[in-house]
């Protein structure tokens, strides 16, 4: 059911309360439980030290929960924008951030970086996650020169070229896995967790957030005419091709960022933009920040599932993914079949 336009603003305002109230429940739950009281003096101590907090709770409060926080936010966020765009730009209900090559991509880099060893670090950054970035970005630009025929990228040839770079990324990901013999390692973070998250994954993937929804939101009109088709959009005054080019590549951008300290985490590009269409329509200068707030919303309730659900052990976040989002990719496609509008 579609919300009229005159409760929107209403909407947007739950969104953020929201968001806030899944912010504090990821503050206190996780295999220890905090007060609520010592989550907030550790955070007013910050500002004016006036309580005497246990080191081991202040420890967990700022090392382990807050950057936590702070990259499931950003992960959810890049992840949405990124399926939001590209739904729009391909003009193709099902596809999502993955379609690009970029998981596949980006999980050889991983595996390369985890056989030469995980701890090493490169220009300040893990080898783990910088790899995995340059090597999902290498996957994109693969797809797209295989995609660009004539100086155009047809959407279709694209989705195509994806699939098959990811087919071939996975069968040279399944040799480096069983030349290395690090399968636990490996297949770990191709399921994607937040477990090693700290504050110098933030800052990396924090550009990307800030540059990329930016940008989406300032190419929204450009959305909005590519929805009734390239003739039309022209008609518009759009440049279809320069646009849907600098799209594709802060989609890939952002997704890329996004695997590169997260692992596969699936789904979020493809569910998201559906949630929020259904509820406020296909105009983009509204579907991308609800899109965004939605995305980080729904991460941080993924994750607080994943470490509280089986506590104190932890569960990767894909397969909380995978649960919802397997599911509720067969029904887009059985409505599709249907003949409905997803």
């Amino acid at each position: 059911m579609r919300i009229k336009r005159g409760y929107r603003h209403i909407i947007v305002i739950a969104m953020i309360i929201l968001f806030a109230l899944t912010v504090l429940v990821s503050l206190l739950f996780g295999a220890t439980r905090i007060a609520p009281r010592l989550v907030w003096n550790s955070i007013a101590n910050r500002i004016s030290p006036q309580w005497n907090i246990p080191e081991r709770i202040d420890t967990i409060v700022w090392r382990v929960r807050i950057p936590r926080v702070f990259l499931g936010a950003l992960v959810g966020l890049l992840l949405a924008i990124s399926g939001t765009i590209l739904q729009g730009v391909l003009r193709n209900p099902l596809a999502d951030p993955y379609i690009l090559g970029v998981s596949a991509g980006g999980g050889i880099g991983a595996a390369i970086a985890i056989i030469l060893g995980g701890g090493i670090t490169l220009l300040g950054m893990g080898l783990i996650p910088l790899l995995a970035f340059l090597f999902a970005l290498a996957a994109v630009l693969i797809v797209y020169r295989l995609s660009h025929v004539a100086g155009r990228t047809a959407p279709e040839t694209l989705i195509l070229a994806g699939v098959a770079v990811s087919a071939f990324s996975s069968a040279i990901l399944a040799l480096l896995i069983i030349l290395s013999g690090k399968l636990q390692s490996i297949f770990f973070w191709l399921l994607g967790s937040l477990a090693n998250a700290s504050w110098n994954d933030v800052f990396a993937v924090l550009p990307y957030a800030l540059v990329g929804i930016f940008i989406a939101y300032f190419y929204s009109k450009d959305l909005n005419a590519m929805i009734f088709g390239e003739d039309l959009a022209r008609t518009l005054g759009v440049n279809v091709e320069k646009s849907r080019r600098l799209l594709l590549v802060v989609a890939s951008l952002m997704a890329a960022a996004a695997v590169s300290v997260s692992g596969l985490i699936g789904f979020i590009g493809l569910i998201i933009p559906h949630f929020v269409r259904i509820i406020v329509g296909p105009n983009y200068r509204l579907l991308i920040p609800l899109a965004a707030i939605s995305g980080m919303i729904f991460m941080l309730v993924a994750d607080i599932i994943a470490r509280t659900i089986l506590a104190p052990m932890e569960i990767p976040i894909g397969i909380i993914m995978a649960l919802i989002g397997a599911p509720f990719f067969l029904y887009l496609l059985r409505r599709r079949r249907m003949g409905g509008h997803a």
